[in-house]
């Protein structure tokens, strides 16, 4: 994303993209739904709203909790 924001006007989004094997309506999607968070999934938005927690219970567990206990903690406090 970063590498075709910095050369789309040089090189055009399209010919990026082809080289990356990306299709451009991808890229397309992904840089509209950075400039509105609306249109991003509930699954993402969701995450934004607990981020913090998460990263509260993978610090306190010293960084040795994964995603599936890290998960169970969360779920065990009621969020």
């Amino acid at each position: 994303m970063a590498f075709i924001d910095a050369h789309r006007e040089e090189l055009g989004i399209e010919p990026i993209c082809r080289e990356l094997a990306i299709a451009p309506s991808a890229y397309h999607k992904h840089a509209g739904r950075l400039a509105a968070p609306s249109k991003r999934s509930a699954r993402a938005r969701r995450y934004d709203e607990i981020r913090e927690e998460i990263k509260r219970v993978h610090s306190a567990s010293f960084g040795l909790y994964g995603s599936c206990k890290v998960w169970h903690q969360l779920h065990r406090e009621g969020i």
